[in-house]
């Protein structure tokens, strides 16, 4: 039982940086219907800003962490008016093929910037881990936790409790109809994909520190990005949520009873299964975001 508190523990802490990722991807999909393949490289970004913020230019930690999402959304600002602005409407094969070439600039541009060396993070917080009966947690993933439930609670409230949600939910439903009513359709996909940009970058922010920062880290991160939406539902950022946290306990539960070269596959294991049986993901939503 000990072993297992300490795992579910590990799970919870990872599940919340897992649901930044997904909650970002399917914000994107669920109101612009654009598959974004760029999502791990923002991921990748927010981790190198933190590098460059935190390491290099030494601001405090938690400014660091302020401006790398800053950093991110503005990328992703960029990425939706210059790429996909010009191509509103366009069939599904061509937005596809234009995401994935500027996945592939900005991977190789992370590369020629920061060389394919590996970049560590020092953290300020204390090296002495939290220590809850048979549970030790080191205080930097206390802190990711506590940040990742901050921004996915914030993103809940900003969806369903604001002027901006109920537009995007609304251009979510009818884009069309939703720019009749006066919405600025042009202004929200920007919005949109700015947020789920800033999300991917949050959580490569929050996990730079914890693990090491490289050019190639955002692959992983996008393959489980588009899990956690199919585990959710294309459009549904609470089953992103439930699906992030789903996937982490299912990576934790497999390396610490079978073996740490599984942690990846039981993931998609789930996936598989839950493809086979239920395609549109468990918690699949087609009449809103929320």
């Amino acid at each position: 039982m000990d072993q297992l508190s300490q795992h579910l523990v590990n799970a919870l802490i990872m599940g919340g940086t897992y649901a930044l990722l997904g909650i970002g991807l399917t914000l994107i999909f669920g109101i612009m219907r654009i598959v974004n393949f760029t999502h791990g490289e923002l991921y990748a970004l927010g981790a190198y800003m933190m590098y460059f913020f935190a390491t290099v230019l030494g601001l405090n930690f938690f400014v660091a962490i302020a401006f790398a999402i800053v950093a991110g959304m503005a990328v992703g600002s960029a990425i939706e008016f210059t790429l996909l602005r010009p191509k509103r409407g366009a069939d599904i094969d061509t937005t596809m093929l234009l995401m994935i070439g500027a996945w592939i600039v900005m991977q190789n541009a992370e590369h020629l910037i920061w060389g394919g060396i590996a970049k560590s993070i020092p953290s300020p917080l204390p090296e002495a881990p939290l220590v809850i009966g048979p549970v030790s947690i080191s205080w930097l993933r206390v802190m990711v936790l506590i940040v990742s439930v901050v921004l996915i609670a914030g993103t809940y409230f900003l969806i369903n409790r604001t002027k901006l949600g109920k537009a995007m939910r609304a251009t979510f439903q009818d884009g069309g109809t939703a720019a009749l009513m006066g919405v600025n359709v042009n202004a929200i996909y920007t919005t949109t994909f700015a947020l789920g940009s800033g999300l991917g970058a949050a959580a490569g922010a929050l996990l730079g520190p914890v693990f090491v920062v490289t050019p190639t880290m955002g692959d992983l991160a996008s393959l489980k990005a588009f899990a956690i939406v199919i585990l959710g539902g294309l459009g549904n950022i609470t089953g992103a949520a439930i699906g992030g946290f789903m996937l982490a306990v299912a990576e934790e539960i497999g390396a610490g009873y079978i073996s740490s070269g599984y942690r990846d596959a039981m993931g998609f294991l789930i996936i598989i299964i839950v493809l086979l049986f239920k395609p549109t993901g468990l918690f699949a939503r087609s009449e809103r975001i929320g």
